[in-house]
């Protein structure tokens, strides 16, 4: 398991990586073309629950988070995914649940502004790893 979790592991920091900087075409290549993101919704920000499907879908999400300012290049914002356990379901398939801190003002006084869990299942397609589903949770 160790050099699948190793890969896996990887896959998981570049795309926290890529979802602060980075081309927005390399974040969704890290998913299935059919992948699933789904995020809870939050009572207290009024944030709805939000659910994207496909890679396009997603890629989309993120580069409308990138416009809006939340985050992306310029933002001083970075996400840190910490914690993760992996479970081999077969031999390309594997399920990870990291615990996630998205932090504000990274070049001055940074702040932990959410945190919470992702949930992945990850698929192996043509030898590498990708994110399936993933199942966004706060607190």
């Amino acid at each position: 398991m160790t050099d699948h979790a190793e890969q896996i592991r990887s896959l998981l920091a570049h795309l926290s990586h890529l979802a602060d900087e980075g081309p927005i075409d390399e974040y969704f290549e890290h998913y299935t073309a059919d992948a699933v993101w789904e995020r809870e919704g939050d009572a207290e920000s009024g944030r709805a629950p939000q659910i994207f499907r496909g890679a396009t879908e997603i890629a989309a999400s993120a580069q409308a988070r990138r416009d809006a300012g939340i985050a992306g290049p310029g933002t001083r914002t970075r996400h840190v995914t910490s914690c993760t356990a992996i479970t081999l379901l077969g031999p390309d398939s594997a399920r990870a649940e990291s615990v996630w801190q998205f932090f504000a003002d990274t070049t001055t006084a940074p702040r932990v502004i959410g945190m919470g869990r992702y949930t992945d299942t990850l698929v192996r397609v043509d030898g590498r790893w990708r994110v399936s589903v993933r199942s966004i949770t706060n607190g």
